[in-house]
């Protein structure tokens, strides 16, 4: 009896850490095959990557909580980083009449007040309307996209990729934050783990916070406990749009240009590693520590990935796969408990 007791707890422990298993495997496997992908280099690469990709993970996290998603944050990013190419260039093609790029903190609260905005919307049409919140996100994705090709359009830029950024942006995105031997580590990755302190604060230390996870938990015994339902949920998409823009307001220094383009699929890659990172979407579950985790693991097995010269349409079907593995180790863990 005792056995078949063991047994089972190490099937349900292989089971429920089975996504984690994989990862190591497949790392201890690409360190083997390639050596340099445990070189220093390769460990910054992949550090900046998981902090260029942390902000839109966090804010989705918070979608996740409340037993939804948000999949318009990739499109969020996109127009937050092409507002932000447009305005910080001394030769704006979107606005001729710029005769220099505006200053650094105003773009900023530019494209944070964009990001809220459509964060708002979301938030609105699903607590005020019922609505589910994949079909929500899914018409302001399409919404902003069509935004994201008109602002494209706009004065003389015939939807060019938008470049030539002024220096003292990119510096003080991509600039160096200190070197470990001649790698250098970007100033985003500071900004991104103080964004990290920052949501982890909110989550954590805040009613808003507690708020938040009663609502993910059971929405109507929330609501009875005297939490405002309505509030919560349109300020969560609130705060996630914020986190959506500022990795766009990244990603136009990181990546160098932005296009309309830029942002596609971004999503994915945070709902995987919110999954990852044990994020639940069953409502009322989850840890920052965990979103940490999980964007830090996604870009291991993507950048072991690229040093096996796995294709890029190839990465598609890992990421799909990925989603799908993750959600059914959380429901399987969830149907355990019940």
């Amino acid at each position: 009896m005792n056995k078949k007791i063991d047994r089972k707890k190490i099937l349900d422990l292989i089971l429920n850490n089975a996504m984690y298993i994989i990862i190591a495997l497949v790392v201890i496997y690409v360190a083997i095959k390639r050596p340099k992908f445990l070189g220093v280099a390769s460990i910054i690469n992949i550090l900046s990557l998981t902090a260029a990709k942390l902000p839109i993970a966090l804010g989705i996290a918070g979608c996740i909580v409340l037993a939804g998603t948000d999949i318009s944050a990739g499109r969020i990013v996109g127009l937050s980083s092409v507002i932000t190419a447009s305005l910080l260039t001394n030769v704006s093609k979107i606005w001729p009449q710029l005769t220099q790029a505006l200053p650094i903190p105003l773009v900023l609260l530019i494209v944070i007040a964009v990001g809220a905005l459509i964060g708002f919307v979301n938030g609105f049409s699903v607590a005020e309307f019922s609505l589910h919140p994949y079909i929500v996100t899914l018409s302001t994705q399409l919404i902003t996209y069509g935004i994201i090709l008109l602002y494209m359009q706009g004065g003389t830029n015939n939807g060019m990729s938008l470049s030539g950024m002024i220096e003292p942006y990119k510096e003080l995105i991509t600039g160096t934050l200190f070197k470990i031997g001649t790698v250098s580590v970007p100033m985003y990755v500071l900004y991104a783990l103080i964004f990290t302190v920052i949501i982890w604060f909110i989550w954590n230390k805040t009613v808003f916070g507690k708020n938040m996870f009663a609502v993910g938990s059971n929405p109507t015994a929330a609501e009875v406990s005297g939490v405002n339902v309505k509030k919560t949920i349109i300020m969560v998409f609130m705060l996630a749009g914020v986190m959506y823009a500022i990795t766009g307001f990244f990603d136009a220094a990181r990546i160098g240009s932005a296009t309309a383009a830029t942002g596609q699929n971004y999503e994915s890659d945070a709902i995987s590693a919110c999954v990852i990172g044990g994020v639940s979407f069953v409502g009322g579950t989850g840890k920052i520590s965990g979103v940490l985790v999980g964007v830090l693991l996604l870009q291991v097995i993507f950048t072991g990935l690229n040093f096996l010269s796995v294709s890029a349409n190839m990465l598609y079907i890992i990421k799909g796969l990925i989603i799908l593995i993750a959600c059914a180790i959380d429901m399987r863990k969830y149907l355990t408990k019940k």
